[in-house]
């Protein structure tokens, strides 16, 4: 599965553990219920958070949950799993961003799709999702077209950007996607008034899935001549990494802003393991023990939840091309963020058998909302769980890097 939220689960406490594969296998009962059972190959981390954020708005009373069958996943285990409208709306939502990548990598030749029967049956599959995920979508309220209009104009502007461009400009399409997918949550939660801190969190979640793609990428985008957004504006990891930061902070501040009736889950995964994410993209994640402070760009140790030493700001002047200033309410302000954890640095193993929510293993999911992958270290899913058959199948290869940034050949590899 894919995502940058990739939760730790030695520091979510069994409650918040149970909660967020509540959401998890909600979301792929969701998208097997209304859509098949193929589609569950799009379930994902990101789009989970769409459901996360419906029920931390509607209050536990409110929440829907059903008990769910056993699942390999879950060792052969039942569980209490999300069954609202918020499965429904992530459901909906990571299936036309799928469909719409899927046609982008068909027009890009990407791989396997390179050949004519693999092509013409992943645009079949990108068009079956794309009319499902739509007709979801508007029983919810939900336009879907916006996340469609995101890859048409990323493509052309991938087209246009070179030296200099901002990487705001390319990053924005992104943007728009998950603001429009964050603020519909306040919509079915009946907040109203949470929608527009809830955008401003999406847009900036959007900038970092897009921006924590490029890095990790970068040098497999320059092996094989594929478009990347650093290496085409000529920005630097430093340059990204300030606008993750920026990012990082702003979006604190957004949910701060949001009328939460239970916003423990919602804290956990956008700010706590938000950060753990950019830490590990740039390669600045340390010891899990370590509190403010845990990497380079943070001062002082100690309660991770106590006030931060004082410390210079780490980017005294913004950057002198290829960069736009932080923009919106909240992209300001230092960036005193809980310090970075490993996800994967081990811990107790539960009992009743190795990984997650109490069984052998924890369905793990890699861009924004790729190829279906079990993380390691979250469980021994990968010994009882074969996909090799899912993978070898024409739809699937063309699912890809399904939710990264559009890579096109750049024009010296063309």
């Amino acid at each position: 599965m894919f995502g940058i939220v990739r939760p730790c689960t030695h520091r979510l406490s069994n409650g918040l553990k149970a909660e967020w594969m509540a959401h998890l296998c909600g979301l792929c009962l969701a998208l097997r219920g209304d859509h098949g059972q193929f589609a569950r190959v799009v379930t994902n981390y990101d789009g989970l958070i769409v459901s996360v954020l419906t029920d931390a708005q509607s209050g536990r009373a409110a929440a829907q949950r059903r008990t769910a069958g056993p699942c390999p996943l879950r060792g052969m285990r039942t569980a209490s799993v999300a069954n609202g409208e918020g499965a429904r709306l992530a459901a909906s939502v990571s299936l036309v961003l799928a469909s719409a990548k899927i046609r982008d990598h068909v027009a890009d030749r990407n791989g396997l799709l390179r050949r004519r029967p693999v092509a013409a049956a992943a645009r079949k599959v990108a068009a079956g999702w794309d009319r499902a995920g739509a007709r979801t979508g508007a029983t919810l309220g939900f336009d879907t077209s916006v996340l469609v209009d995101v890859v048409d104009r990323q493509v052309g502007i991938e087209q246009l950007a070179g030296p200099g461009t901002p990487l705001t400009v390319i990053t924005e399409p992104t943007e728009t996607a998950t603001a429009a997918a964050f603020a519909h949550t306040a919509v079915l939660a009946g907040r109203p008034g949470n929608a527009a801190p809830l955008a401003e969190a999406g847009r900036l979640f959007g900038r970092l899935a897009h921006l924590l793609d490029a890095v990790e990428d970068r040098a497999a985008d320059a092996a094989e001549g594929a478009w990347n957004p650093l290496t085409a504006t000529g920005a630097s990891p430093a340059q990204a990494r300030r606008l993750c930061d920026d990012a990082l902070h702003g979006i604190r501040l957004a949910l701060r802003d949001v009328e939460f009736t239970d916003s423990a889950l919602v804290h956990a995964l956008l700010v706590h393991e938000l950060r753990r994410s950019v830490d590990r993209a740039f390669g600045t994640a340390s010891c899990s023990h370590q509190g403010h402070g845990a990497g380079p760009y943070d001062g002082g140790t100690g309660n991770p939840y106590g006030q931060p030493q004082p410390q210079p700001q780490p980017y005294p002047a913004p950057p002198s091309y290829g960069q736009a200033p932080p923009s919106g309410p909240y992209a300001h302000g230092p960036q005193h963020l809980n310090g970075p954890q490993n996800p994967y640095a081990g811990g107790a193993v539960p009992q009743g058998g190795q990984g997650g929510f109490g069984g052998v293993g924890a369905m793990g999911v890699t861009g924004a909302m790729g190829a279906t992958v079990i993380p390691a270290g979250m469980g021994a899913t990968e010994a009882t769980v074969d996909m090799a058959g899912m993978a070898a199948s024409a739809a699937t290869a063309a699912l890809a890097g399904l939710a990264s940034p559009t890579r096109r050949k750049s024009p010296a590899a063309s």
